[in-house]
């Protein structure tokens, strides 16, 4: 079996310039915009060296499968507060896989491990701001083994920092989950702003994918 390409820069830096300016991100507002919502890091984040964080999760460098799961996209935008577009800025990503997972040592879930998902991420925006990755759907999983109730819904950690702005750290929804209704992390956002972190998503032509638009603010 032959190893499957990873998503070049190049190509992803080709698909960002055809969309800038669309309404699929989003053009700067004039003047000031709603900052997002900073949520818990939690206590998954990444601990251990990975010789491959680049933009496709999908795939580590070397294996020939692909993760498990729904492949999908996600494409956006970093503003300052001001409706500046940041470039430069870097976007650190983190997730479960598809059985709800982390690829970390405290991670005390039953579910499976998937050797073929890469778990973290680490892109800069271009010259307009934009970023994207590759990536799966992740899990939800319970919060029993955590000592609590209930379930976490879908999301993807988010840490994006740079050097004119105070580093942000968020979370990432994905919209029709119905278990986000319940889920703890997200009610703790204000209520007005919370669909702030709920991406949508539309048919990417050119990946055959659904595409998540989430655009960062940072303030």
């Amino acid at each position: 079996m032959t190893v499957r390409s990873k998503i070049s820069r190049r190509a992803v830096t080709r698909q960002l310039g055809a969309i800038a300016g669309v309404a699929l991100v989003g053009p700067a507002l004039a003047g000031s915009m709603l900052a997002t919502p900073r949520q818990v890091k939690g206590p998954f984040y990444p601990v251990e060296e990975q010789a491959d964080t680049d933009l496709d999760l999908t795939l580590i460098q070397g294996h020939s499968k692909a993760a498990m799961g729904e492949p999908l996209l996600v494409r956006g935008r970093v503003y300052a507060a001001n409706g500046k577009p940041l470039s430069n800025a870097l976007v650190d990503v983190w997730q479960a896989n598809h059985h709800g997972r982390y690829s970390h040592p405290k991670d005390l879930n039953t579910a499976s491990l998937d050797e073929h998902f890469q778990g973290w991420g680490i892109v800069r925006t271009d010259a307009d701001g934009y970023y994207q990755f590759k990536s799966i759907k992740p899990g939800a999983y319970p919060l029993s083994f955590l000592g609590g109730d209930g379930w976490r819904c879908r999301h993807v950690h988010f840490k994006v920092s740079h050097e004119s702005q105070s580093e942000l750290i968020t979370q990432m929804y994905f919209d029709g989950d119905p278990l986000i209704a319940q889920d703890f992390e997200i009610a703790k956002a204000p209520e007005a702003q919370r669909h702030l972190l709920i991406a949508k998503s539309v048919h990417d032509d050119a990946s055959g994918l659904p595409l998540y638009t989430f655009d960062v603010v940072l303030g």
